[in-house]
């Protein structure tokens, strides 16, 4: 069963390292267990422009031309054979990831740190990376990458939740102390994410740590307290606002020297959750003695297994928000005006949604 589909469509389709053109391209047909959507909104991600420049390519993208973006919601327009759960007309948000299935992690539920990354011929997809993604009118997924959206959530909000359940899973890989403190460093729309939903699952307290327009909106959006790391010492600042240290740490910048800072500003007892992404240059020094004798706990978090329901569940009721985040919105054919947009946080940009088919 499926909704009248051209056979052709619009994309956003990289040609070359740097390089990337609107162009009509043959709209995909779902297969088993896949689902074709009709992109409704996607959201500029902040490693986008990193695979738009070419920084990664050979590996994010493998080949040219490839179409990327990752943090979309839409329409399923047709289902492929074995699909139960979805059907036509229904509204979903989608995921990037889609893990082999049987190897042990994708056993254990940890299908984003799949064994068999990158082997498509085993069933593993890692949208807008590997394969195809949403900067599209339409693409096709698994049904494991999609979910069902609840009413009232627009598809602008929704295409929020693969940065929302990014915040979320760092978070749940060490918990929120109900009444305690929680330091977020780097507030960028993960941080931001990482920030209301600390907020929303307990913490009394959250600090934000950065610098510049977005340290001001952290503040606006419902930061506690804010520290900038161009006129204090962050760790100081820190121990002097909570006397103790933090319950939790999540470092959302990805920055040089911030994990270190993460574990100073950690009372005893305390955890860090990593969940921006270094460049692979950057090797960190840590406090060796500080971590093992306040038994301070570290973990990597990557990307949003399991979590893209809650996040659904959460919008739709009010228990956090992303509307005021998203500051700027264009049309598929302004991708340029988007990205340069976006990468130069102009007009203190946050988050930078395109609406392939326009407004809803």
């Amino acid at each position: 069963m499926s909704a009248q589909i051209p056979n052709t469509a619009k994309a956003c389709v990289l040609t070359a390292p740097g390089k990337f053109e609107i162009q009509e391209v043959n709209v995909p047909k779902p297969g088993y267990q896949e689902v074709l959507c009709k992109i409704r909104a996607v959201a500029i991600c902040g490693s986008d422009p990193e695979i738009i420049r070419g920084d990664l390519a050979g590996e994010w993208p493998p080949q040219y031309p490839f179409i990327a973006g990752h943090e979309w919601s839409g329409e399923v327009c047709a289902v492929g054979e074995g699909v139960s759960g979805l059907k036509v007309g229904d509204r979903v948000a989608g995921e990037a990831h889609k893990g082999c299935g049987f190897c042990q992690n994708c056993l254990e539920g940890r299908y984003t740190i799949c064994l068999n990354y990158g082997k498509e011929d085993l069933g593993h997809e890692h949208y807008g990376f590997r394969v195809n993604g949403a900067y599209a009118q339409y693409a096709k997924y698994s049904v494991k990458s999609v979910k069902k959206m609840p009413d009232g959530v627009s598809f602008a909000e929704a295409a929020m939740v693969d940065t929302l359940g990014v915040a979320l899973h760092g978070i749940e890989l060490v918990g929120i102390r109900p009444g305690g403190t929680s330091v977020v460093i780097g507030p960028g729309p993960i941080g931001l994410s990482a920030m209301r939903l600390a907020k929303s699952m307990g913490s009394t307290r959250v600090i934000v740590v950065g610098r510049g327009s977005r340290l001001q909106a952290a503040k606006e959006l419902g930061a506690d307290d804010i520290v900038d790391i161009n006129a204090v010492d962050p760790v100081e600042q820190v121990q002097l606002l909570t006397e103790i240290g933090a319950d939790q740490v999540f470092e959302c910048s990805g920055a040089r020297g911030t994990l270190g800072q993460a574990i100073r500003m950690c009372r005893k007892g305390g955890k860090v959750s990593l969940l921006g992404v270094a460049s692979a240059d950057v090797m960190e020094e840590v406090p060796f003695k500080y971590t093992t004798h306040n038994e301070i706990l570290i973990t990597g978090s990557r990307a949003n297994p399991n979590v893209s329901q809650k996040v659904l569940e959460m919008l739709a009721s009010g228990s956090v928000q992303v509307k005021e985040m998203i500051t700027h919105r264009f049309a598929l054919e302004d991708f340029d005006k988007a990205l340069d947009t976006f990468v130069g946080r102009k007009e203190n940009a946050v988050k930078v949604v395109i609406l392939p088919h326009g407004e809803e």
